[in-house]
């Protein structure tokens, strides 16, 4: 006779089981909600520390790059300077004393003995391509009072590109008088000279500083530099005081910086 095995009915879950697991279940899931969104903002976080870095490596290098840019820019305007010297030296030697533009240290010393707070024009005679001017404009010079007489049709052209709001007469500065007929309004608070002084003789150059003084007004300095040992005006009855600057060195050659006034 076979033999028969009951089986057993499945045991049925408990309602406290049935709440119990559903608890789990549900903190369970609140936990991986949590941490999903702590996983979101992390991530987020993350983005955002990268894109800051990335923002700041970008504006370092956009800055060092323009500061590069500005800089190849400033050489090739020096280069472009200093050629236009060395063509103007070989064509005329005579009236361009130099192959090469006054430094920044000379430009600024011979600025420094202008005063911005006096009102007037300020005559400046050979300004070649302009150093001296924007050592001017820099001392507080107003570039509209700045009177900027050069012989060299070439180097006019450039001063006018530079500095629009000056007045840039070109002329004969040896016959100043007549150059600036009609270009000078009032009298001038001071001229300064970059002219080779001492490739002319010396009746041309005191010629020259009878003719700047009418032009100024009382007291008022006319300002020269000169690379050489002596004053570029001769001094013996001239009637004129001077006063001479310490060697600027960083120039090539160095330089001093001459500066005559009327005596009283």
């Amino acid at each position: 006779m076979a033999s028969t095995t009951r089986q057993r009915p499945p045991r049925a879950i408990s309602i406290a089981a049935r709440l119990g697991q559903t608890r789990v279940a549900s903190r369970l899931e609140g936990e991986v909600r949590v941490t999903a969104a702590d996983l979101v903002d992390s991530v987020a976080e993350a983005k955002l520390k990268v894109a800051a870095v990335r923002f700041k490596v970008e504006s370092e290098m956009r800055s060092k790059t323009e500061k590069l840019r500005n800089r190849v820019t400033e050489a090739k305007l020096k280069l472009g300077d200093e050629a236009r010297f060395i063509k103007s030296w070989i064509d005329d030697p005579g009236r361009t004393g130099s192959v090469t533009p006054s430094s920044p240290a000379l430009a600024r010393r011979m600025a420094s003995f202008v005063d911005p707070a006096q009102p007037g024009p300020v005559i400046e005679i050979g300004p070649g391509t302009g150093p001296v001017t924007e050592a001017l404009i820099e001392r507080g010079i107003d570039e509209s009072r700045l009177v900027l007489v050069e012989y060299s049709p070439e180097f006019c052209e450039l001063l006018r590109k530079r500095f629009p709001r000056a007045t840039v007469v070109q002329g004969d500065a040896y016959a100043l008088t007549q150059t600036l007929a009609g270009h000078l309004g009032e009298k001038a608070v001071a001229l300064v000279s970059s002219l080779p002084l001492f490739n002319r003789p010396p009746a041309a150059r005191t010629a020259l500083a009878k003719e700047v003084f009418p032009l100024l007004v009382e007291g008022a300095p006319f300002i020269q530099f000169t690379y050489s040992v002596i004053s570029p005006i001769p001094r013996r009855g001239s009637g004129l005081k001077a006063f001479v600057s310490e060697w600027v060195l960083r120039n090539i050659p160095p330089a001093r910086v001459w500066v005559y006034r009327q005596a009283s």
